[in-house]
């Protein structure tokens, strides 16, 4: 999976509009700064928090476990020939 622009060019507008334009929406009253850095703290963590996940599939860490069975199995199959293991 190769970095697509798409999706990080979506998610970073739409956080950014929470983040940045809801913030001057909200009416004024005794909270309104309150109100405003917690629009402020939520768009940020959200959209650091999916940018990591969306990241950690592009080269993830841990891959499937497959028994030596399996493997001559798809080793067979794919390539008509079978891996020697003792070579």
């Amino acid at each position: 999976m190769a970095l697509s622009a798409i999706p990080v060019i979506i998610f970073t507008v739409l956080w950014a509009v929470v983040g940045i334009v809801l913030p001057f929406v909200i009416p004024k009253g005794p909270n309104r700064g309150i109100l405003q850095v917690v629009l402020m703290l939520t768009a940020a963590t959200c959209w650091l928090f999916w940018l990591c996940c969306y990241m950690s599939q592009m080269n993830p860490l841990i891959g499937p476990k497959l028994s030596n069975r399996t493997i001559m199995l798809i080793s067979k199959e794919w390539q008509g020939t079978t891996i020697n293991w003792k070579a």
